[in-house]
């Protein structure tokens, strides 16, 4: 990767240092991790405390302040999307009492936008802002399936992220997979992520018909499908109704 050159390059470098994993960092970790001199980012990591883009906790080290996550929320496409899934999420989890998420695709990768948690619901490894691999979880099945050809093609190409023994790893594998999900119109993870879950997923579509989202739960393993197959793809089509879409 090229060294960044200009200022806004270099501020984004250091703001992408952050991640799910990686949610506070010290200064020199900053320097490290981004490929910046420690005395640019010293001074680059000044400005954006003074902006509120990132700020520092008492033991010294840094994380995203609070004025990113305002602007984060008012993508448009996020914000939209979230304000209207959020009632129908909200009567998914009432249903199945489990894990609700929704996510989007951007890239090669899923990116969860909403997530409803029940206390006693079996742990998941994502929240609201993280990504993940779009071969091994249930709502990334379903983008991906519904992904152009040359996405879905770049990552059949790419090595696939092993998680669990049940991960799916070859390309032939994905492939198959893919197809099935095209013909059932949902998607079911089986513990690729940890031996513990599995995830059920459904497409959510625009007023063309395109997929733009997928909604999901994540249940203990062994709970049985008949039931949250259907209440997981009833939540997808009525997020889709108020997006505009009319199923034919």
């Amino acid at each position: 990767m090229a060294a960044p050159k200009s200022l806004l390059e270099r501020a984004f470098s250091l703001l992408s240092v952050f991640t799910v994993d990686r949610p506070a960092v010290t200064l020199s970790e900053l320097s490290r991790h981004s490929g910046l001199p420690l005395s640019t980012t010293h001074r680059l990591v000044a400005s954006l405390v003074e902006l509120r883009a990132l700020d520092r906790a008492p033991d010294g080290r840094y994380c995203v302040g609070l004025r990113l996550l305002e602007l984060g929320a008012l993508s448009p496409g996020s914000l939209d999307l979230r304000d209207r899934a959020l009632p129908f999420l909200e009567d998914l989890y009432e249903v199945t009492r489990h894990n609700v998420q929704l996510a989007v695709r951007d890239g090669t990768e899923v990116v969860y936008v909403e997530r409803i948690s029940a206390r006693d619901a079996v742990n998941v490894v994502t929240r609201v802002g993280s990504r993940m691999p779009l071969h091994c979880t249930g709502v990334g099945l379903v983008l991906l399936a519904a992904a152009p050809v040359a996405v879905q093609e770049t990552v059949l190409a790419a090595p696939l992220k092993r998680f669990t023994p049940r991960t799916i790893v070859s390309a032939p594998h994905l492939r198959e997979t893919l197809a099935r999900v095209r013909r059932d119109g949902y998607a079911i993870s089986d513990r690729q992520i940890e031996m513990i879950t599995y995830s059920v997923a459904a497409p959510v579509r625009d007023q063309d018909g395109e997929v733009v989202a997928a909604v999901s739960v994540v249940v203990p393993t062994g709970t049985r499908t008949d039931t949250v197959v259907p209440a997981v793809r009833t939540c997808g089509l009525a997020i889709s109704r108020t997006l505009g879409w009319a199923s034919q």
